[in-house]
C-alpha cells in the first residue's frame, strides 16, 4: 500500500469523480483508475460504488478513508519531524489537541515564550472530544493533548492545570430560569437542552444523578459556539463551561452556575516512553516552568 495511491484514492473519494480527481493531483485518469482498482485487490474489498455520473464510498471505503488520512498524517509529521532534526536551531512543529476551556491561557503563555526563545517552531492545535483526541494521540499523531476529563496514569504522563472549569447554564435573558441566581438538576429535568457528548456521558449524570434518563437532550454539539447559537434563537439550555460563551451586559444570553457546584479538571498529557523531537521536549520543559 502506498502513500501515493492513497493521495489518489483520499482526493477521488472527497470529489465523488476520479476524472476531476485525476485532475487535481495531475495524473491521467486511466492510472488513477488502474492504481485504485490495485488498492482494490490488494485489500481484497471494493472501495467504491460506481455510477454513470458519480462513485461513491463502499462501508470499506469509510473504513479506508479515516485509517488513510490517520496514515498520510503521520507520515507528513515523521518527515517534518526527520528536517527539523537537520536544522542547527530548535525547530518543527507540535501537534496539540485542545479541550474548549478558559483556562488554556496558560498555554498561550507557553507559546509565547518558545516563541521568543526558538522562532522558527509552529504549532497547530486540534479540537475534539477527549475520546477521539486520546485515539490520535495514541498513534502519535498528536504531541501532547490539554483534555478535560481522569488521566489514565497507566498509559499517560500528565501535568495538573491548577485550574478547573466551572458548569453551569446559558440561555436567554427572557427565561424562565435567567432570574435565578443558580440552577438545580430538578429545574432542569423537563427543559430542552443541549450538550456536549464527551459531557453527557462524562460529568453530567456524576451531577444529575436518578434524574439523568429523564433529561431532555435536544441536541448534542462538538463545539460550544454553534450551542450558542442554538440558545440564543431559543432552541434549549446549554450546559457549558462559564467564560465560554458571551453573557455581557450586551449579550441576549446570561450564565447561571449549577448548584450544588459542579467543576472539572484539566490536564495536559502525552504518552508514556515518548521520543519527543527537540521542539517538542523544548515545548514540555516550558509546560512545566509555567505549570509549576
Amino acid at each position: 500500500m502506498e502513500l501515493r495511491v492513497l493521495k489518489y484514492f483520499l482526493e477521488a473519494a472527497r470529489l465523488g469523480n476520479i476524472t476531476r480527481a485525476a485532475e487535481n493531483l495531475h495524473v491521467t485518469q486511466p492510472t488513477m483508475s488502474r492504481q485504485i482498482k490495485d488498492l482494490e485487490e490488494e485489500l481484497g474489498e471494493k472501495l467504491f460504488e460506481r455510477t454513470n455520473y458519480a462513485i461513491r464510498l463502499t462501508a470499506a471505503g469509510e473504513l479506508l478513508r479515516e485509517r488513510a488520512e490517520d496514515i498520510l498524517s503521520m507520515a507528513d509529521k515523521t518527515l517534518l519531524d526527520f528536517k527539523a532534526l537537520k536544522a542547527d536551531e530548535i525547530s518543527g512543529d507540535i501537534a496539540l489537541a485542545c479541550a474548549e476551556s478558559r483556562n488554556i491561557s496558560f498555554l498561550a503563555k507557553c507559546i509565547n515564550l518558545l516563541k521568543k526563545a526558538h522562532p522558527r517552531i509552529r504549532f497547530h492545535l486540534y479540537a475534539g472530544d477527549s475520546e477521539r483526541v486520546l485515539e490520535k494521540l495514541d498513534k502519535g499523531l498528536f504531541d501532547f493533548a490539554v483534555i478535560v476529563e481522569n488521566v489514565d496514569v497507566e498509559k499517560y504522563n500528565s501535568l495538573t492545570v491548577h485550574a478547573v472549569d466551572r458548569w453551569g447554564v446559558v440561555m436567554r435573558r427572557d427565561c424562565k430560569l435567567a432570574d435565578r441566581d443558580f440552577i438545580e438538576a430538578g429545574d432542569l429535568v423537563d427543559k430542552p437542552l443541549m450538550v456536549s457528548r464527551q459531557a453527557l456521558s462524562a460529568d453530567l449524570p456524576k451531577w444529575f444523578g436518578d434524574d439523568t434518563a429523564r433529561l431532555n437532550v435536544v441536541a448534542t454539539l462538538d463545539l460550544t459556539y454553534n450551542g450558542s447559537v442554538l440558545a440564543r434563537e431559543g432552541v434549549g439550555y446549554l450546559l457549558t463551561f462559564d467564560g465560554l460563551v458571551d453573557t455581557g451586559a450586551d449579550s441576549p444570553l446570561c450564565f447561571k452556575p449549577l448548584s450544588p457546584e459542579l467543576t472539572t479538571s484539566m490536564y495536559v498529557v502525552w504518552r508514556r516512553q515518548q521520543q519527543f523531537t527537540r521542539a517538542a521536549g523544548a515545548f514540555l520543559e516550558t509546560l512545566k516552568a509555567v505549570l509549576g
